[in-house]
């Protein structure tokens, strides 16, 4: 065993008695004697290898933190949740419901991960970001700001969400695309590429941008649309239908394309 549950230093949280845990051993940065956070029961934590709750950091119900993850600070880690790998979550972070982190993922500040989502990869999540449903967000993309990611979005890549951007339903977001401040991506869309969709725009109902294209303004563009190249979409214009924009095209003011 690499830890004990001290019976004497305990504390209820929700009408659940936490222990804090004591090592019994040296192992990766603790030594032995070295208190650490607070865990409900011994499932909670592995015995094995070098997975540790540091600080005032809390796992319970029926959480698990195993391999060489690490929770810190004020972490909590609840419901049926699993930390997994190299995985860290650290400052006010939670992490609950049946949501996975795993691999190298980082999870910080204020940020949320719920419901069946999975975070992994090199993935960040931070700021008061939240991912929740069944989203994933993994290899080298970040979340951050006050931005959302649920349904079953993926994101990925080198790809970025921020602000107060929302990617919902079944859409995706990769390569080195980045969504922000109030854009939201929804219905099956599709943003890769170097593509940027910001301001107040919106993208949705199974359109895609890509390459170099951008959206942005209040424009939007939904039903299958395409917008790609340099292609600049912005101010209230709308692109519906089967509409492609790409090459230099540039959409602006109040401008509404029709599908033939």
């Amino acid at each position: 065993m690499k830890y004990k549950l001290l019976t004497d230093e305990t504390k209820v949280l929700n009408g659940v008695t936490l222990y804090r845990i004591q090592a019994l051993k040296d192992f990766s940065n603790v030594m032995a004697g070295d208190k650490g956070g607070w865990i409900e029961k011994e499932s909670n934590l592995t015995q094995y290898n070098t997975a540790w709750i540091y600080g005032n950091a809390k796992v319970y119900d029926n959480a698990k933190v195993h391999g060489n993850a690490g929770i810190y600070d004020n972490a909590k880690v609840y419901g049926d949740a699993g930390i997994f790998d190299d995985a860290e979550i650290f400052d006010d972070a939670k992490i609950y419901g049946n949501a996975k982190v795993y691999d190298r993922a980082l999870v910080n500040e204020n940020a949320k991960v719920y419901g069946n989502s999975k975070v992994y990869g090199d993935a960040w999540i931070y700021g008061d970001a939240k991912v929740s449903g069944s989203a994933k967000v993994f290899e080298n993309a970040k979340i951050y700001g006050n931005t959302e990611v649920f349904g079953e979005s993926e994101v990925y890549g080198d790809s970025e969400v921020y602000g107060n951007a929302k990617v919902i339903g079944d859409s995706k977001v990769y390569g080195n695309a980045k969504v922000y401040e109030n854009a939201w991506v929804s219905d099956d869309a599709w943003i890769y590429g170097q593509a940027r969709v910001y301001g107040d725009s919106q993208v949705y109902n199974q359109s895609k941008v890509y390459g170099n294209a951008k959206v942005y303004g209040s424009a939007i563009v939904y039903g299958k649309a395409v917008v790609y190249e340099y292609a600049k979409v912005g101010g209230h214009a709308k692109i519906p239908g089967k509409v492609e924009v790409f090459g230099d095209t540039i959409f602006e003011g109040t401008t509404e394309v029709f599908e033939k």
